[in-house]
């Protein structure tokens, strides 16, 4: 649609104050400079002078920004008109802020930030995904019914998949699968035999044998692939996250636990994520997963995009949209739609605009569907600390899966950031999903008690059983 026609309602820039000014954050500070409709003139980091960093990187004048530890000194300079650098969100909560984009990447402090944001009456632009699996649907219901919205951004994956799966739905497509491509591609370099993927490489001698699918059998075909790129990781936690985050707000659902996560060229997605009788992977519809884009050095990447596989109905029309080099399964009878991007902070505008012009959240009304866990690779001894570290927030010794939604319970499997930074209080075998008994849970811990006010919200008989 036409964006200027979108949020022609605008009577005055909206205001953003940013938690988190880590890659994305920054992408932000830096677009809200090149915008007429948006100032994102508020940082929070873990110290205020890492926020002030963050201003400095994006091109403001170090005498335009200000350092503020109190709730006196953020509004001073807001009064002066000046960037209001702090470590702490408390600090600026009382600012003429209209949004609050959570950005953190922190399961907790994404938790007590949004929670603290709608108290104040403040929308929230919900960039951390990691509490959004853990308690979305609460924290998005709570803000409703204060008139207040809770959205995912366009810029990351799970609005943008949402918005597609939507635009789908609404066009009358019958959806097969959807999902995104990983993060990085695996490059196959064919003159040495070797894969790589983001920073690692891995000889990869007889993968020219399976390089493309042709007529082949699909499982084989992609298990084979998979054996030979062993050495690479082929499912990143994140991308189970994000999924997610889609199926609370659509309904749509992984077709295994763990995703089939094929390695795959951008052209065989509509002939893979297709039904079994179709020739692809699929038990069913409507289903949620990932792909590692296979290419050549140069190659055409689909950037981390999200995708929606269709049936193709309507024989005559997709016939001709084949001739136009639409994306299509093998047998014709499907066709990959896709977005080859998200563009981080550069396109996260368009949804904070939304929320605070229009009171439209890109995941409406979403609700418990799906839980991402956590299931032991190797034994884990007692003491361990279930710690999620590095650029995926990843703990060590634990894969992800998503499952069927529950409320909390000792013996039932515990979403995955919330049993992160905990400590396991007994042994645990490989191959079992980390219950809310195996860690040293506090049930007074914030993330904790919003999901219980989760649970009790959408499970209520469930969650007021035995277990809970």
């Amino acid at each position: 649609m036409n964006s200027h026609l979108r949020f022609r309602r605008a009577e005055r820039p909206v205001e953003a104050a940013l938690v988190g000014a880590g890659a994305f954050g920054r992408s932000l500070l830096g677009q809200g400079r090149r915008m007429d409709l948006l100032n994102v003139r508020v940082a929070i980091d873990v110290t205020a002078e890492r926020a002030a960093e963050a201003f400095r990187a994006v091109g403001w004048p170090q005498a335009e920004i200000a350092t503020c530890r109190t709730a006196a000194e953020a509004d001073a300079a807001w009064q002066r008109g000046e960037a209001v650098a702090a470590g702490d969100l408390t600090v600026v909560l009382g600012l003429p802020v209209d949004i609050v984009v959570e950005a953190s990447g922190h399961p907790e402090a994404g938790a007590i930030h949004t929670h603290a944001a709608i108290e104040a009456g403040k929308h929230v632009a919900l960039v951390t995904k990691e509490t959004d699996s853990v308690v979305g649907p609460y924290l998005a219901a709570l803000a409703a019914e204060r008139g207040l919205v809770v959205t995912p951004v366009d810029g990351d994956q799970p609005a943008l998949l949402i918005g597609l799966v939507t635009w789908a739905e609404t066009l009358g497509l019958p959806i097969i699968a959807a999902g995104k491509s990983s993060e990085y591609d695996f490059v196959y370099d064919r003159a040495e035999a070797r894969l790589t993927s983001e920073a690692k490489a891995t000889p990869a001698p007889g993968f020219d044998a399976v390089w493309s699918l042709g007529d082949r059998e699909t499982v084989a075909l992609i298990a084979e692939r998979a054996r030979l790129a062993a050495a690479l990781p082929q499912l990143a936690v994140p991308d189970l996250c994000e999924m997610a985050v889609v199926a609370n707000a659509t309904g749509l659902k992984p077709d295994v636990a763990s995703f089939h996560a094929p390695i795959a060229h951008i052209e065989e997605v509509a002939s893979l994520f297709v039904e079994r009788g179709q020739g692809g992977l699929l038990s069913g519809r409507r289903r949620l997963d990932v792909f590692n884009g296979l290419r050549e050095p140069g190659g055409l990447s689909f950037a981390g995009g999200v995708f929606i596989v269709v049936a193709c109905e309507d024989e005559e029309t997709w016939k001709v949209l084949a001739g136009k080099g639409h994306t299509m399964s093998r047998d014709g009878k499907a066709a990959m739609l896709w977005l080859p991007r998200h563009l981080l902070g550069l396109e996260a505008p368009i949804s904070i605009l939304d929320a605070v012009v229009n009171g439209v959240s890109v995941a409406g009304a979403p609700k418990p569907v799906v839980d991402l866990i956590g299931r032991t690779t190797r034994p884990l001894a007692k003491g361990t600390r279930l710690d999620a570290v590095g650029h995926h927030h990843t703990i060590d010794g634990l894969a992800p899966a998503l499952i069927d939604a529950a409320p909390l319970g000792t013996d039932r499997p515990a979403p995955y950031y919330l049993i992160a930074g905990r400590t396991l209080l007994r042994d645990l075998d490989a191959g079992v999903s980390v219950t809310l008994g195996d860690v040293d849970i506090d049930e007074d811990a914030p993330m904790v008690a919003l999901r219980r006010r989760q649970d009790a919200r959408f499970f209520a008989e469930a969650a007021g059983g035995s277990g809970s």
